[in-house]
């Protein structure tokens, strides 16, 4: 499958420091900072570095290194923000991808959001 990437989108000018952002965690191969819009107490995203559209995309083609890095920096987020498990909060993610998923920025991101109790994620199909 082909995937065609925006250099020119929001994340990857904050990647190249063209815009700022409220870093939360920067690894080797992720960079995680707070949503500028918080829909919830702690609302974070993670993004990769390298140039990948949606999770497909980076689970078909990221090196080994950059899955595990990306992996590990969630987990690493999770618990510095106070909602992994661990803390008995808890919390959820989303990753949304292409036309169906209303991505609206074409670069992999997901959504860690907790610190309070998440509503329903998507209603029942009529």
């Amino acid at each position: 499958m082909a995937y065609h990437y925006d250099d020119q989108n929001i994340f990857a000018k904050i990647l190249r420091g063209e815009i700022p952002n409220d870093t939360v965690l920067e690894t080797d191969h992720t960079l995680a900072f707070r949503d500028i819009e918080p829909q919830a107490p702690v609302h974070v995203l993670v993004i990769p570095k390298g140039a990948y559209v949606s999770y497909d995309h980076f689970a078909a083609e990221a090196s080994d290194a950059e899955i595990v890095d990306y992996t590990r920096a969630i987990a690493k987020i999770c618990a510095q923000e106070g909602v992994s498990i661990d803390a008995n909060e808890g919390y959820r993610i989303i990753s949304n991808a292409g036309a169906h998923g209303v991505q609206e920025v074409p670069h992999l991101h997901l959504h860690i959001l907790g610190g309070r109790r998440m509503g329903r994620m998507v209603q029942p199909a009529k």
